[in-house]
């Protein structure tokens, strides 16, 4: 794909306290690599990648590809960059929630982040995939899957147990994010709610112009 050559540009946030391997998780996912050299985010800084999305139909069908542009925003996890990680989570259409699952702290903290979210999102149920990162190293591993379930059972999210060195379920995970946005979208006949720029027109009459058509002619809340 050329450069203005998408249909969709849809944003998401990692989010997750420092260390837990969200930097490396986006690498992985964008380039296909594993660098254990990264340093400590500073703020904000984002990947992005070109996708094919194709969604499956009532008849289980797969219907026309839409070209999605993606962008992955990274936070810095420490406390003192909190406001500044805060003011884009409005932004964000979806969230990567990571913790570290040789961290029992990180876990812990996961309540504290989905606070966050239900406090800044764009809405109070917002799209969220739970992972429980460096699963690769199981000798160190400090959190039990049972628990991790129960909490994402009580949140109402999924969740992935996923590696940033090896590649397990980082790229199925944001493939499943992006579904869930995907079909939010499509249940809301109110598109206000989508971020400004998320919509691009095709140049063929296609979906995001009679999307757009359709949020102009209905302000109303959404309430998906």
């Amino acid at each position: 794909m050329s450069d203005g050559d998408y249909d969709y540009l849809i944003k998401f946030l990692a989010l997750g306290d420092s260390g837990v391997g969200k930097t490396s998780f986006l690498y992985q996912y964008t380039d296909g690599k594993f660098n254990n050299k990264f340093i400590t985010t500073v703020g904000i800084d984002f990947r992005e990648k070109r996708v094919l999305y194709k969604a499956n139909g009532p008849d289980g069908n797969t219907g026309r590809g839409q070209k999605i542009h993606v962008q992955l925003w990274d936070t810095a996890g420490q406390e003192r960059f909190r406001s500044l990680t805060t003011a884009f989570f409005r932004d964000a259409m979806g969230f990567l929630l990571l913790f570290d699952l040789t961290n029992e702290q990180s876990f812990l903290n996961v309540r504290n982040w989905m606070s966050q979210l239900q406090m800044h999102a764009y809405c109070e149920s917002p799209d969220i995939v739970l992972c429980g990162n460096k699963c690769d190293l199981e000798e160190q591993r400090a959190v039990k899957e049972e628990e991790v379930r129960d909490l994402a059972d009580k949140f109402g999210i999924l969740y992935f147990e996923t590696s940033a060195a090896t590649g397990q379920n980082v790229e199925h995970s944001v493939e499943v994010l992006l579904d869930l946005i995907m079909k939010r979208m499509e249940r809301c006949v109110d598109k206000s709610w989508i971020p400004d720029g998320t919509l691009r027109s095709n140049g063929h009459g296609g979906n995001s112009e009679k999307i757009t058509e359709e949020a102009n002619q209905n302000k109303s809340k959404c309430s998906c």
